[in-house]
C-alpha cells in the first residue's frame, strides 16, 4: 500500500501498544515494560514483553515481534492495510484515498471471492434444508428437537447427495474453481474433476470471531464415513485457531464460556438458554484455543462427555487451560452422557445448578487419579499420594499451591506435614520451577549458536541491542564502526537508518521496524533490539564490554571485505582503514 510514513506514524502514535495488546493478552507490569503470557506459542511461564516506551514487542521464547500492527497482522491474520484501516479508526484518523499495487489488488480480490464462495455456500446449504431435496435434514434436526428460530439462529443447512451440487451452483455464480477450491468447498481428481467436499450431511457453518463464515462441519445422512467432516485446512480455516460459537458467546452475559465436545452440544446449550457454550472443531482441545479464550477474561467450564473418553479429553483440556494461565471447572453430566441429553431429560433449571456446582479441575484430576489406587493397600496409598505430590508441583506460586495441598490433604485424609514433605522432596527432583528458572532474559538458543556467521550476527545484534539502550554510546562507536560493517543484509539497513537517526537526534527503534514490509523482516529488527549478553556485566566493566563487541563486530567486517578483494580500489582502501581501526581497538581497553 503506497501510505506515506507520516500517516503511518501517526496511526500508530495514536494506538497505545499496551492498550491494543492488553485486549488480547494479560499483561503484567514488569520494571519498565509489560510481560505475558505468549499468545504465539504454548507456553507455561511469561517470556512475552511490550516496550511501551519504544512502543514494539518481542517474545524470547518464539522470537515473534514487531509493532502494533505487527501484531494485529499475526493474531488476527490481517493484511497491513486491514490493520492499518482498523488502527485509524479506533483512533478517529481519516486514512487519505492510497492507490494499492496490482499484487495487493489481486491479493485482495482473491480473498473477497474466497469469503463470497463460502457465503455463497453458506446460503445454498441453508435453502437446501428448506426445500423439499432438504426433506432428511429436517427429519434430523426434528429428532434433535431443534426449533426454527434455533435453525436460523446458526444458519444451518444440509447438502444435496450429488456430488457436483454445489460446484454446479458457484460456477453458475461466476466463481472460478480455483477459488471454490482455495474456500475448501470442493476436491479434485483426474477422473471426475471438481466435486463437492460435503454430500448428503446436515451442514453446520463455522464462523470467526467477527461472524464471518470460514468453513463447515458436516454431519452425514446414513452410514457413510466419516460420521463428522470438517473443511480442510486453508489460509482461513485453521481449526486449532478457532471455536465453534463463539461469535454467539462472545455476546452471552455470562461470567463464563462452557467447552463442549460438539455442535449440536452447543446448539443444544444456546436453544436452552445457555449462550455461553462452544465447542473446538473436531479436534482436541489446543493450546491456541486456549489463548484465543485467555483475552475474554472469563472462567472456563468443561462439559465434557462422562464416559471414559470425554474425561481423558478434559483432562487434557485442564493441563493445557492451566499452561495458559486459567483454571477449568467440570460440570457433572452424570447420568447422561452429554449436555444435550443432560438437558432434554431433567431441563435448563437443573443443568445450572450442576454448572453452580461444578468442580475445580485440579481436585477433578486428583478425583479421577484416585480410581487407579486401592487406598485400603498402604503401598498402593503410599503411591497415590506421590502422585498427588507430583501434581502439585504444577504450581509454581507457592500461596496457590499451599492451598492447593491444603484442600487435597483435607479431602482425603492426607495429613499435611507428610503431604508437604513430599512435594519439597519431588520438587528438589526437577518437578517445581523457580522464578530464576522462569524468567527469559535473552533469547533461548543464543548460546547454542555454534558457526562463526552466527556469532557474527549476534555480535551485530548485541551492539545495536546496546547503542538502542544507551544512546550516549553512539558519539564513542562511531569513530569505529559505520553500518558497511554489518555484514548482514537486514542488519547492514537497520544500522543505516538507526545511525542516520542517532546523528539527528530523531531515533525511535519503532520506525525502524516499520520500515519493514515482511512480518519476518519485522520480526527480526525486534530481535535486535532485545539481544543481551550471554552473562550479567558489572557497571565498572560495561565499557570494557562495549569495546569487545565493537572489536568483534570491526573483525568481521574486516576478515569478510580482505576475504573478497579484487581491484576494488574503494574496497581496498577501507581494509587498510579498517586495519588502522582494529590495530587502535585493540590498544585499547574501553570505549
Amino acid at each position: 500500500m503506497m501510505i506515506s510514513p507520516d500517516i503511518k506514524s501517526e496511526v500508530r502514535d495514536r494506538n497505545d501498544i499496551v492498550d491494543i495488546i492488553s485486549s488480547y493478552v494479560h499483561l503484567k507490569r514488569h520494571g519498565n515494560n509489560y510481560t505475558g503470557l505468549c499468545p504465539f506459542h504454548n507456553e507455561k511461564t511469561p517470556s512475552f514483553s511490550v516496550n511501551q516506551r519504544d512502543q514494539y514487542f518481542y517474545c524470547f521464547g518464539c522470537h515473534a515481534g514487531g509493532d502494533v500492527f505487527t501484531f494485529l497482522q499475526k493474531y488476527e491474520n490481517m493484511t497491513f492495510p486491514e490493520a492499518l484501516k482498523f488502527l485509524a479508526d479506533r483512533a478517529g484518523i481519516t486514512l487519505p484515498e492510497v492507490e494499492m499495487t496490482e499484487e495487493m489488488k489481486r491479493n485482495l480480490s482473491r480473498k473477497n471471492q474466497i469469503y463470497d464462495a463460502l457465503k455463497a455456500a453458506e446460503n445454498f446449504f441453508y435453502q437446501q434444508l428448506r426445500s423439499e431435496r432438504g426433506e432428511l435434514g429436517k427429519k434430523y434436526f426434528a429428532s434433535r428437537q431443534l426449533t426454527e428460530e434455533t435453525l436460523h439462529k446458526f444458519h444451518l443447512g444440509y447438502s444435496l447427495q450429488y456430488s457436483d451440487a454445489l460446484v454446479n451452483y458457484l460456477r453458475k455464480k461466476g466463481f472460478s474453481d480455483d477459488i471454490i477450491l482455495d474456500a475448501g468447498l470442493a476436491g479434485f481428481s483426474e477422473r471426475d474433476g471438481l466435486y463437492d467436499k460435503f454430500t448428503n450431511r446436515v451442514m453446520f457453518p463455522i464462523y470467526d470471531q467477527a461472524g464471518k463464515v470460514i468453513g463447515f462441519g458436516g454431519r452425514v445422512m446414513g452410514d457413510a464415513k466419516p460420521k463428522y467432516l470438517n473443511s480442510p485446512e486453508t489460509a482461513f480455516f485453521e481449526k486449532r485457531k478457532n471455536l465453534y460459537g463463539l461469535q454467539l458467546a462472545r455476546s452471552s452475559k455470562a461470567k463464563q464460556f462452557i467447552l463442549c465436545e460438539g455442535y449440536m452440544d452447543v446448539i443444544s446449550m444456546h436453544q436452552a438458554g445457555f449462550t455461553q457454550a462452544i465447542a473446538s472443531l473436531g479436534t482436541s482441545f489446543t493450546p491456541e484455543q486456549a489463548m484465543l479464550l485467555k483475552r475474554f477474561d472469563r472462567d472456563i467450564y468443561l462439559a465434557y462427555d462422562s464416559d471414559g473418553a470425554g474425561t481423558e479429553a478434559a483432562l487434557r483440556a485442564i493441563g493445557i487451560l492451566r499452561q495458559t494461565g486459567m483454571v477449568a471447572r467440570v460440570i457433572s453430566m452424570q447420568p447422561y452422557k452429554d449436555p444435550d441429553e443432560f438437558i432434554k431429560n431433567l431441563g435448563a433449571e437443573e443443568y445450572q445448578k450442576r454448572i453452580d456446582e461444578a468442580e475445580n479441575g485440579f481436585l477433578f484430576e486428583i478425583r479421577i487419579l484416585r480410581r487407579d489406587y486401592r487406598i485400603d493397600d498402604p503401598a498402593e496409598k503410599t503411591k497415590f499420594e506421590t502422585e498427588v505430590a507430583k501434581k502439585l508441583c504444577v504450581f509454581s506460586e507457592e500461596l496457590e499451591r499451599e492451598n492447593y495441598l491444603n484442600a487435597v490433604a483435607e479431602q482425603y485424609g492426607i495429613p499435611k506435614d507428610s503431604l508437604k514433605k513430599r512435594v519439597i522432596s519431588e520438587a528438589a527432583r526437577g518437578g517445581l520451577k523457580t522464578a530464576q528458572e522462569r524468567v527469559q532474559i535473552r533469547p533461548a538458543n543464543a548460546e547454542k549458536k555454534s558457526s562463526a556467521e552466527e556469532h557474527a550476527k549476534y555480535a551485530q545484534r548485541l551492539l545495536l541491542t546496546w547503542l538502542n539502550e544507551d544512546k550516549s554510546c553512539f558519539a564513542r562507536v562511531r569513530e569505529y564502526i559505520s553500518a558497511e560493517d554489518f555484514t548482514d543484509p537486514l542488519y547492514r539497513k537497520i544500522a543505516e537508518r538507526m545511525f542516520a537517526d542517532l546523528e539527528a537526534g530523531v531515533f525511535r527503534p519503532v520506525e525502524i521496524i516499520g520500515m519493514f514490509d515482511e512480518v519476518e523482516d519485522q520480526e527480526a529488527a525486534s530481535e535486535v533490539f532485545q539481544t543481551k549478553l550471554a552473562t550479567e556485566v558489572a557497571k565498572e566493566d560495561k565499557e570494557k564490554a562495549l569495546r569487545d563487541i565493537v572489536l568483534r563486530v570491526k573483525q568481521e567486517s574486516f576478515d569478510r571485505l580482505s576475504g573478497s578483494l579484487g581491484s576494488d580500489v574503494s574496497a581496498l582502501n577501507r581494509v587498510v582503514e579498517g586495519k588502522h581501526i582494529l590495530e587502535k581497538l585493540r590498544r585499547i581497553e574501553r570505549i
